[in-house]
């Protein structure tokens, strides 16, 4: 079993979603389209963003069985009034489940993060209606996954034993992260990065269940990296540092990181430093900044014995899913 749980999906348009500069998709082709944030291009997709047909045969070309379909972050709306971020909410969610209509692919919803208690309240309604997870942003403006609302809602997921992927989204701009498409390269990883402190600096797992079944994008950002930097600065400042029961490399079982770092000795790093259960296949399917084949770094890592390579390609997937026991 190949599972890839970091994909996004786009529809093929949706109603006008209430504010001048909304997301819109601009259709150029048959098969191609652009989404538009206002008046400025932000990302060509093509149709394996919403013909499952089209999804299922790249599926079949790079051996993998099940994806797990997450929302573009963009459409997050969480700095939107908390009304208007539920109705953006449904329409994507409603919109995925028509996408994922087969069942090798498993939809997570997006949830308006902003308001803890509507968020809850839709990530309920799209449980009921075939979601399996949720996709949530790593921050709400300058809030971070320790805020207490997000803090409430991870506890709600933990009760409804829902798979949570944090996705980096809102990143750093300014002339300096304009070149080289420095804010995907450079602030993408610090802004996972940073998540991850939030929850354990911030002490979210000393107040959260350990049954919260939480995984992060893109291999963790540069948290595997930093460890020793972060641990050094607990035990040296732990005044300002020490926002956590204990030190943050005991917290390294209390969460999963996907695969999508693209280098076998960073690949090797993520195993060492989580373990070969706690790192996932994650592509970032279909845009061109993703791993293709999907999977094709950990098929070739040649330090991956036989067991940990099924582990990565699908088993810790599995139990990250609650597909198994």
């Amino acid at each position: 079993m190949v599972i890839d749980v970091h994909t996004h999906h786009v529809p093929k348009g949706w109603p006008d979603l209430g504010w001048p500069g909304a997301p819109r998709l601009r259709i150029d082709s048959e098969r191609e389209a652009t989404i538009l944030v206002g008046d400025r291009s932000f990302r060509t997709v093509q149709d394996d963003c919403w013909d499952p047909r089209v999804r299922l045969e790249r599926m079949d070309a790079d051996g993998v069985d099940l994806q797990v379909v997450s929302p573009t972050p963009v459409f997050f709306g969480y700095d939107r009034p908390a009304a208007q971020g539920v109705r953006i909410a449904r329409i994507f969610n409603d919109l995925a489940l028509e996408i994922c209509s087969d069942e090798r692919l498993i939809p997570f919803c997006q949830v308006p993060l902003h308001d803890p208690e509507l968020a809850c309240a839709e990530l309920d309604r799209c449980l009921a209606a075939g979601h399996r997870g949720v996709e949530i942003g790593n921050h709400v403006g300058d809030r971070d996954l320790d805020d207490p609302g997000v803090v409430e809602f991870l506890r709600h997921c933990a009760h409804r034993d829902v798979p949570v992927f944090v996705h980096p989204w809102d990143l750093p701009a300014g002339p300096r992260m304009a070149r080289w498409m420095a804010r995907w390269l450079v602030g993408m990883p610090a802004e996972t990065h940073l998540s991850i402190l939030a929850m354990i600096l911030g002490g979210v797992f000393d107040r959260v269940p350990d049954t919260l079944r939480i995984c992060f994008a893109h291999g963790g950002g540069s948290f595997a990296f930093w460890l020793g930097r972060v641990e050094n600065a607990w035990h040296r400042r732990h005044d300002v540092v020490g926002g956590s029961e204990r030190p943050p490399s005991r917290y390294l079982g209390r969460f999963r990181v996907d695969s999508a770092v693209f280098d076998e000795r960073a690949l090797r790093l993520l195993v060492d430093t989580f373990g070969e259960d706690r790192v996932l296949l994650g592509s970032d399917f279909p845009y061109p900044l993703g791993e293709s084949p999907s999977g094709d770094l950990i098929r070739r890592a040649g330090f991956l014995s036989g067991t940990a390579r099924a582990k990565l390609l699908g088993g810790n997937a599995e139990a990250f899913l609650g597909l198994v026991p």
